[in-house]
């Protein structure tokens, strides 16, 4: 399984990249759960990195984020990855569609990846299940269960092992890279890891004084060491 870290700016990627990130995933986290960085910043990150690991985008809520300009800068930084959530769109699978169409994102280089949230009642977002039709729909790479709350409880909080563990099985027989986050402590490692998911995604776990803080390259190896490779 692959480490993701979430980084704000170049100084943040380079420190993750050193401590043994699998992929860099660029993120303002004070701009919600997906929040955009400037296409600078992106830039920024993607030179830091300098190919030593893929860099993915978040292009944030498809419901009020510029997602078309988010996935342009991606495509200039040759990220591998962009991220889209739908918060605001419960009972909307169909103006998703549109909207994620209209924003022509899945014909960028980057691989397109749909962010389903456990917390998806909370902030009227389409269910689990109905993100892994939408990705079929859409023909989108892979899918991310998240929290879409940084303030709640963690997405082991919210959901039991055997319901982790039945959704990654029922996305990766729809044939999609499965990532899980959402608030993971190095304690959840291991739970994600036999779940079945690819990726395990941290903002938090690899910072020092939490997510809003600054990414440690020696938290980013501690993390490293606990997850398993396959």
């Amino acid at each position: 399984m692959r480490l993701l870290v979430s980084v704000r700016n170049a100084a943040e990627a380079a420190a993750a990249v050193a401590g043994g990130a699998d992929i860099v995933d660029a993120k303002e986290p004070s701009n919600g759960a997906l929040g955009q960085v400037s296409a600078a910043v992106l830039a920024s990150i993607a030179s830091a990195v300098a190919g030593a690991a893929p860099v993915s985008a978040a292009l944030g809520e498809i419901s009020r984020d510029d997602i078309a300009g988010g996935a342009d800068a991606a495509t200039r930084a040759h990220a591998a990855f962009v991220k889209v959530g739908f918060a605001g769109m419960r009972g909307r699978l169909d103006a998703a569609a549109g909207l994620l169409a209209a924003a022509a994102v899945n014909t960028s280089a980057a691989d397109l990846v749909l962010v389903a949230y456990a917390d998806y009642q909370k902030i009227e977002a389409p269910s689990p299940d109905e993100v892994i039709a939408l990705a079929d729909r859409s023909g989108a790479a892979g899918v991310l269960l998240d929290t879409c709350d940084k303030d709640g409880p963690r997405l082991t909080t919210l959901m039991t092992s055997d319901s982790l563990r039945a959704f990654v099985a029922r996305a990766r027989a729809a044939g999609r890279l499965v990532a899980v986050a959402g608030r993971l402590t190095i304690e959840d490692l291991e739970n994600v890891h036999d779940a079945g998911a690819e990726i395990a995604g941290v903002r938090g776990a690899a910072c020092e004084n939490g997510r809003n803080g600054v990414v440690s390259e020696s938290r980013v190896r501690a993390l490293r060491r606990a997850l398993r490779r396959d």
